[in-house]
């Protein structure tokens, strides 16, 4: 199986290859359609030129007067009427000419033959090196026809430069072969790493850290995989720690009502001892049961598919039926209610918003103190309904307050079990409220009380 090394090596040596013949053959189109004209029509005016300067000075040799011509790198071919060929310059890679071609340009004509020069896929022509790729004009010597054909010596007037550029495309190539190669391990290098500690997080192990320092996708990618495998670890301990307390609050109340039930069986107990021993049992169950019901709250509350059952309802009118309903229990603290619950109407799961005030209220019903108070008001503008539970009890420290949403976190628990808390109240709460695209937020002073602060979206009567 090819690693993503290779994969990206030769995709690029494959685009490199693809490219270069791209480039050759458009290159080669291009000189066919625009260069070999205008080199043609160049080289036939040059031609022409030495044809006529030959002819108004009939008393030059003209044999030495092509060899300087040759020099300045044209290779040339001097025929006559006889047929005698004579070359100058370079040497002609093919000879054969056509000698329909020779007569014609005997007798005056002139022959094109680099603008006719066949065109062909991968041969630019201008470095064809033979005697039909010239172009032939016609000379008067002595009443003497003459037929001059001409073309550029490329090895002459390139030489060094074909030399330059041939190795100057080798090193291009070499270098780019080996630049690919090492720019290739550099960004790949990120994402072996990135695999390695996949697998690490595969196997369990999320302390994971890369040293990936780059700005571009890849070091995005780490930065996210990075934060990922923080988040997982902290899951994982989430997890860990919320078996274990679900473990030891069920294991607790388990513990009581065995340990009571057996008392009951075998000590002789006064009418007082037992009705105390079946209070604590009862307590104990009801415990279990609030447990289960909040777990099993957690659990539907989790899935977060399909769970919300909006109706429209005034949350006003909800609020109070759960300061009437937990009545007895503030009356008996002697607690002073102030409510401010103007007519609201949300859209919202009506159940679930129940069980927010519910909570809410208990906790601040059970957290305050003897003849103290709770004060809910309610505000609404056009975007959020704003929910405020205020109570005068003994408040949280600020290193709890971070905490408090945590499940099964308990502020005091020797406190809270006599209470009967199983630390999932505001966890509940602040998940129904999440649901409801809300938020809620908490601020306390130990010993002057605590304040809830919830806002959910808002709804107009209709």
């Amino acid at each position: 199986m090819k690693t993503l090394y290779i994969r990206i090596v030769l995709t690029i040596l494959g685009v490199m290859i693809c490219s270069s013949l791209l480039a050759f053959f458009l290159s080669n189109v291009y000189y066919h359609y625009n260069l070999k004209p205008y080199n043609d029509k160049k080289l036939t005016k040059m031609a022409l030129d030495v044809g006529t300067f030959y002819e108004e000075n009939n008393d030059i040799e003209l044999s030495n007067y092509l060899k300087s011509i040759s020099k300045l790198g044209y290779q040339i071919l001097l025929v006559d009427q006889q047929g005698n060929q004579s070359f100058y310059g370079g040497s002609f890679r093919e000879k054969k000419l056509d000698h329909k071609v020779i007569d014609s340009v005997l007798y005056g004509k002139v022959y094109h033959g680099i603008a006719e020069f066949p065109t062909s896929l991968f041969v630019t022509g201008f470095f064809d090196n033979t005697l039909s790729n010239t172009v032939g004009v016609p000379i008067k010597s002595s009443n003497h026809h003459l037929a001059l054909f001409m073309r550029p010596n490329v090895q002459l007037q390139f030489g060094e430069l074909r030399i330059l550029f041939s190795i100057l495309l080798l090193l291009t190539i070499v270098l780019s072969i080996v630049f690919v190669l090492v720019s290739t391990r550099y960004i790949v290098r990120p994402i072996i790493k990135l695999t390695e500690a996949t697998k690490k997080i595969a196997e369990g192990k999320y302390n994971v850290q890369l040293q990936i320092k780059r700005q571009d996708e890849i070091g995005k990618l780490a930065n996210h995989f990075s934060h990922m495998s923080q988040r997982l670890g902290q899951i994982e301990a989430m997890r860990q720690e919320f078996v274990s307390n679900v473990s030891h609050e069920i294991q607790s109340p388990l513990a009581s009502i065995q340990g009571f039930s057996q008392s009951l069986q075998t000590e002789k107990l006064t009418e007082e001892q037992k009705n105390h021993y079946l209070s604590i049992i009862e307590e104990e169950s009801k415990r279990m049961s609030l447990l289960s019901k909040q777990l099993l709250t957690l659990a539907a509350l989790d899935k977060e598919e399909s769970i919300l059952q909006k109706t429209t309802f005034d949350v006003a009118e909800q609020i109070k039926q759960v300061v009437f309903t937990t009545e007895w229990s503030w009356r008996n603290k002697e607690l002073a209610i102030d409510l401010e619950l103007p007519q609201t109407f949300v859209s919202a799961d009506k159940n679930l918003l129940h069980q927010v005030w519910t909570n809410l209220m208990t906790n601040s019903i059970k957290f305050n103190h003897e003849g103290g108070s709770i004060s809910i008001k309610l505000s609404s503008n056009e975007e959020y309904v704003q929910i405020e539970f205020k109570d005068t009890g003994i408040g949280i420290f600020e290193k709890d307050l971070q905490q408090i949403f945590n499940r099964f976190f308990i502020v005091d628990k020797a406190r809270n079990r006599k209470e009967s808390s199983s630390g999932l109240g505001l966890a509940i709460v602040k998940q129904i409220i999440e649901l409801h695209k809300g938020h809620i937020e908490v601020s306390s002073k130990v010993g002057e009380g605590t304040k809830f602060y919830l806002t959910i979206p808002n709804i107009k009567e209709t």
